[in-house]
């Protein structure tokens, strides 16, 4: 999948398309492209390795972003979520990804990680 396509299924997703939802986790198992990557870990948290692939293959600033955007979602760090937000789409205000996790990530903000076992990737984080 491109980084259009990515983009594309990431805004049907946001819209409620079910079928965008299948097509992200699908796509997630054989995926380089970080946003996917990252839609998919929000989709499935309990997914073992999601975040840390996209993590892994992350190499741009806005991709990195988005990542630790979506850790610490994941980790039920709310106003750490509210902040990175805030200076991701400062810099990119067309990241609908960014803005549907700061919004709560629709159905999925739920998605709290009281163990602890999310990772945080500090090291990743905006550059």
């Amino acid at each position: 999948m491109t980084p259009d396509e990515a983009d594309t299924v990431v805004r049907q997703l946001i819209s409620g398309d079910p079928a965008a939802a299948a097509a992200i986790l699908t796509e997630a198992g054989t995926s380089t492209e970080p946003l996917v990557l990252t839609a998919a870990a929000l989709l499935d948290p309990g997914a073992p390795g999601l975040l840390s692939r996209a993590v892994a293959v992350a190499v741009e600033p806005r991709d990195r972003q988005i990542t630790a955007l979506a850790a610490a979602h994941l980790a039920g760090q709310r106003d750490r979520v509210t902040a990175l937000a805030r200076e991701h789409l400062l810099d990119h205000p067309d990241s609908v990804l960014a803005a549907w996790i700061a919004a709560g990530a629709g159905s999925h903000a739920a998605t709290h990680d009281p163990a602890g076992t999310t990772p945080a990737h500090p090291s990743k984080e905006f550059s």
